[in-house]
């Protein structure tokens, strides 16, 4: 098994004016090891076949993430943001199961001095 470490992204939704909601995306790190390495292509309406991973990678849980398990939204892996198909909880682990690219919105980028 390949060993990960890694950022995972959280969604919190919050709201910004009255009814109107978004996810906020905080960032974690965890490690944990690579167990499932898989790809496939998707042909779609595109012009050019999407990319999918049957990648799974089992991280070392914290209070936080197994309490937020439902919020996880994506995986870095190798370089790329990956989105969360599924979740498995397998206490004191969680196993989380990528798909294709992930193009939704992430953690703010720190400020500079």
């Amino acid at each position: 098994m390949t060993r990960f470490h890694g950022r995972v992204g959280f969604g919190e939704t919050t709201e910004i004016s009255p009814g109107v909601y978004t996810d906020e995306i905080v960032e974690h790190n965890f490690y944990g090891e690579v167990i499932r390495i898989s790809r496939s292509l998707r042909q779609g309406v595109d012009l050019n076949e999407d990319i999918l991973v049957g990648n799974s990678i089992s991280i070392v849980g914290s209070f936080y993430a197994m309490e937020n398990y439902l919020a996880i939204r994506y995986v870095e892996l190798a370089g790329e943001l990956w989105t969360i198909t599924s979740v498995e909880i397998q206490p004191p682990r969680l196993i989380l199961t990528l798909g294709e690219v992930y193009n939704g919105p992430t953690a703010a980028a720190p400020v500079s001095p």
